[in-house]
């Protein structure tokens, strides 16, 4: 299955994403912020980035561009996770809070190329 990162300020969304995708069989990463995130990226290799946009630290857009500029993680795929939509333009799919548990590994089985676990 997938390695997903899985990047939030909210440790509650962290966590219910983690049983989500974990409970699908996929590997899941954490990172409380962007900063955090770019080491993950480097550290892990994930198949797919799941992002806030609202975070302290680095936000999710400067994060969706850090990794958009660099050739090693340009490629991979972006999904962010917001009740803001201010990330449309620089993810690759959006999902808005809330969401259903369904709606997100669905979504995030499209990017990867899965079935939907």
């Amino acid at each position: 299955m997938a390695r997903i990162l899985i990047v939030d300020d909210e440790p509650d969304v962290r966590f219910m994403m983690r049983l989500i995708f974990e409970g699908a069989g996929h590997h899941v990463t954490e990172a409380r912020h962007g900063g955090t995130g770019l080491k993950s990226v480097k550290a892990t290799r994930p198949d797919l980035v799941i992002t806030d946009a609202m975070m302290p630290t680095m936000g999710g857009l400067e994060f969706i561009a850090r990794l958009r500029s660099d050739p090693e993680t340009a490629a991979i795929p972006i999904l962010a996770v917001s009740g803001n939509s201010e990330l449309a333009t620089a993810a690759d799919a959006v999902l808005r809070k809330p969401f259903l548990p369904n709606e997100l590994l669905l979504t995030a089985a499209d990017l990867i190329g899965e079935d939907g676990g």
